[in-house]
């Protein structure tokens, strides 16, 4: 058996461990055995986790090792007999269909197929409670869970001496007060005891229930429906918060593919759309702990759970606890239960270790932690006594951040080394790329000291904290008191970086890009009047971008820099831009980028364009980093006057990071770019005569786009006009909306090219109103490009918007919609009022 103290419930878990493969050597002191259970990806053979019932005790168990007599730490040694051991039962009641609760939550029975062993508690500091094995089948009273600390107190015939002290009336009144304060939930939170604190289901979903017995709040298949839907009480907080959700996905062993998922939404005041926080769809036999970060914000909100049921029909989501507090996820002094979710890695010989809470009863290392500077304080730490191997690592691991963040990461450490150790702190991103960050440099530190490292995290990554050994007399390593600020470090010079200072649209100027003009003219900011005959912008259809080799006056070689801002060394980036080429041969070359480094003297070319020529604005993006402070260089190069054609530059972005890793966070809630499927919108009806969601040229020459505007090589919806008759319709519908009282703001791109183009409309439906009210109309041909189309409305109650198409008199009547997004508050910018179609004045004119 292995035992875990969990504080503030004076219970001991309980787990199934793999038996020794052999007798530790003489003189060996007992081997502590770690777990990783909760919030990790797995668990050591032999090991079988035990989903907890008591509330205010949480998951994840912590890693004590046991003491040298082979009593677990944080335990006493029994000097009298006990009658038994305490009562298991092995599973919860069979599932039945319950019936339907009036109003959420209600009382319902155990998810299905739930195996949970209830373990039965035991006094404060050791002492299990005396009684017999229950019957399996039949669930324990409510009241042997809640109150088995006092209750053990109570019982002097049963009470054990721990070599010859008396528990003390100072330490019963410590883990009184422990559990009275798991009892004080900050608002939001919920331990679903006796009440589901507010939250609330939507009665037109699948119901959540409370479990009568095991406390906590559930829905399952018993009932007919997609999903289950449950919103906290409105809540409010200017500060950071983290959110920790403790869960649990039950599912039949086999595959289906709509999987179960719980998903996370936020729900902020005067936004029709939920922004999804997290998602997961990974079943387990145990519980499960996710840390989502809420970023400040002055608006109220709420926290919205979702549980998607899929195809499975005995499937089951369950939820433990919701708490939020105050601060970052990443940030930890090891004082709750469970660890605020940093988790081990598993290693058969050395793994980190929960040390403190009770230096007589425990094999910590420390006498004292550094958060309370007390011998109850909790710290973790990791030492070599069992090393096996040359360079045996030991790792701790964060919560993944789930926002963007940078500032300061601070904590506090001890380290005691008599032979090679190295401690240091790794980024690992989704695609599992290591970052070091930081590293010791002292080799022996006999109180705790800090430790200030600057942090980056624009896309979701796990902190690690990873000490070597190199024999089992190399030492040990504590760690305490984890903190971030959004201030970099005091000891750090110079300013934070703003990327967003180094992209440009150039719809202004050239931002913060120059060119070096003793090559030649370079690059011209240009403008193209919106026309049938040349494309424009790539930002709104009939804005400014730049052009390369625009007067046929090039010689050979001809050469036109663009250079941007410093970049600092020693940070991923990720660089996006838009090209297109217009030319008549293979343009290979034409177009490329460079990194120059500080002195301008060492070059490295990064990206090249090996297209031919469509006249498409296509996506480039590439990831790099450099040691030295550099700068990115876009290099135009024209080999021969035949060679040259036309090379355009547009909506320059930068981000930090991997652009892969960037890939993985989540959309804006709102937006649909068609990639993957028709997002929040559907058909009226489908068949010839309506939308299609296609890539590439449209099937009929003349009209229609050439690619999407999103990546010009992705997706986009368009009617196909060669299917449809004269004054055909097509409808495509938004989802119903939420109403609010402020104001909201719909940009779109549309696409109306051909001698035959008909109408495009946009409407707005409020719920229970059978009138459409008309927002956007656009009539006949506009342009050969995407154009952007900007809408500003208000509905105070639920809505619906509707896209209308109509054919027009010709099959050359192909219109087409991509990169919808909604967004709350007025639009910064007016769209020019345009009701009809007619062919510019000064067709083919480009303004320089």
């Amino acid at each position: 058996m292995l035992f875990s103290r969990l504080r503030g419930g004076g219970r001991i878990l309980i787990l199934k461990a793999a038996p020794a493969s052999a007798a530790p050597a003489l003189g060996d002191r007992p081997r502590p055995t770690p777990l990783r259970v909760v919030g990790g990806t797995g668990r050591p053979p032999g090991l079988t986790a035990v989903p907890l019932r008591r509330r205010s005790a949480l998951l994840q168990p912590r890693l004590f090792p046991p003491r040298p007599n082979g009593v677990p730490s944080g335990h006493a040694q029994p000097r009298c007999r006990r009658r038994s051991s305490p009562g298991l039962a092995a599973a919860a009641p069979p599932r039945s269909r319950p019936p339907r609760p009036p109003a959420p939550p209600s009382s319902a029975p155990a998810p299905p197929a739930r195996k949970m062993l209830q373990l039965y508690l035991l006094a404060a500091h050791g002492k299990r409670r005396q009684g017999t094995r229950r019957d399996a089948r039949r669930p324990p009273p409510a009241r042997d869970v809640g109150w088995a600390l006092f209750r053990g107190r109570r019982r002097p015939a049963a009470r054990c001496r721990r070599d010859g002290q008396a528990v003390t009336g100072a330490r019963f009144v410590l883990a009184a007060l422990r559990l009275a304060g798991a009892a004080l939930l900050s608002p939001g939170s919920c331990a679903f005891e006796d009440s589901a604190c507010g939250y609330q289901w939507d009665y037109a979903h699948l119901p959540w229930a409370l479990h009568a017995e095991g406390h906590y709040i559930f829905v399952d298949t018993s009932y007919e429906g997609e999903k289950a839907v449950l919103s906290s009480p409105e809540l409010y907080s200017e500060e950071w918060s983290c959110v920790r959700l403790i869960y649990q996905i039950a599912v039949t062993p086999e595959t289906s593919p709509d999987p179960t998922r719980l998903n996370l939404y936020l729900r902020q005041e005067g936004e029709s759309f939920d922004r999804l926080l997290w998602s997961a769809e990974e079943p387990s036999d145990s519980w499960l702990i996710a840390s989502l970060d809420l970023k400040n914000n002055t608006k109220k909100y709420k926290i919205v759970l979702e549980g998607e049921m899929g195809q499975d029909k005995s499937a089951s989501i369950a939820v433990f606890e919701i708490k939020i507090t105050p601060g970052y996820c990443i940030e930890c002094d090891f004082e709750e239960n469970h660890l605020c979710g940093f988790v081990n890695r598993w290693n058969p010989n050395v793994n980190w270790f929960v040390g403190g809470g009770n230096i007589r009863n425990s094999q910590s290392i420390l006498p004292k932690d550094h958060t309370l500077n007390s011998e109850l304080g909790h710290y973790m730490y990791v030492d070599s006594v069992y090393v096996k191997h040359f360079q045996e690592v030991a790792q701790l691991i964060s919560p993944k951040t789930t926002a963007p963040m940078s500032g300061c990461l601070s904590f506090y450490y001890q380290l005691k080394q008599e032979s090679s150790i190295v401690f240091t702190v790794y980024l690992k991103d989704t695609s599992g790329s290591y970052e070091e960050i930081w590293k010791t440099d002292s080799a022996l530190s006999a109180d705790w000291m800090l430790a200030e490292v600057d942090f980056n995290a624009p896309y979701p990554l796990e902190v690690i904290f990873e000490v070597a050994f190199n024999s089992a007399k190399g030492g040990y390593v504590a760690l305490d008191d984890i903190s971030f600020s959004p201030i970099y470090c005091s000891n750090q010079t110079g300013t934070s970086f703003d990327p967003a200072k180094a992209g440009c649209n150039f719809e202004e100027d050239l931002c913060n890009f120059y060119q070096d003009h003793k090559d030649g003219p370079g690059w011209s900011r240009v403008k193209v009047k919106r026309n049938v005959y040349r494309a424009g912008d790539h930002t709104t259809g009939f804005g400014y971008y730049l052009l390369a080799n625009t007067k046929f006056t090039s010689q050979p070689g001809y050469i036109g820099r663009l250079y941007g801002p410093t970049l600092p060394g020693n940070l991923q980036f990720c660089l996006r831009f838009y090209y297109a080429l217009y030319g008549f041969f293979k343009m290979t070359g034409t177009l490329a980028v460079y990194i120059f480094e500080e002195n301008n003297v060492v070059q490295e070319k990064i990206w090249s364009v090996l297209d031919s020529p469509k006249g498409v604005w296509t996506q480039a993006e590439m990831s790099f980093k450099k040691p030295m402070p550099f700068k990115v260089v876009f290099v135009s190069w024209c080999k021969s006057f035949w060679d040259c054609g036309l090379v355009a530059l547009d909506d320059i972005s930068l981000q930090l990071g991997n652009c892969q890793a960037a890939d993985v966070l989540l959309p804006n809630p709102g937006e649909c770019t068609f990639e993957k499927d028709e997002c929040m919108f559907i058909q009226k009806r489908r068949g010839r005569g309506s939308w299609h969601r296609r890539r590439g040229p449209t099937p009929t020459s003349y009209t229609g786009p050439k690619g999407d505007h999103t990546t010009g090589v992705g997706y986009y919806m368009y009617i196909e006009a060669s299917n449809m008759v004269y004054g055909q319709r097509a409808y495509l519908i938004s989802r119903s909306l939420r109403g609010t009282s402020g104001k909201q703001c719909l940009t779109f791109f549309y696409h109306m090219y051909g001698a035959g183009t008909g109408l495009l409309s946009v409407y707005l439906k409020k719920e229970g109103d059978d009138e459409e009210i008309p927002l956007w109309r656009r009539t006949g041909e506009q342009s050969i490009s995407w154009l952007r189309g900007v809408i500003e409305y208000q509905s105070d109650r639920n809505y619906q918007i509707i896209v209308e198409a109509i054919r027009g008199v010709s099959i050359r009547s192909d219109t087409a919609i991509d990169d919808i997004l909604f967004q709350a508050g007025p639009c910064l910018e007016v769209e020019e009022i345009q009701l009809s179609s007619g062919y510019p004045d000064s067709l083919n004119e480009i303004e320089y």
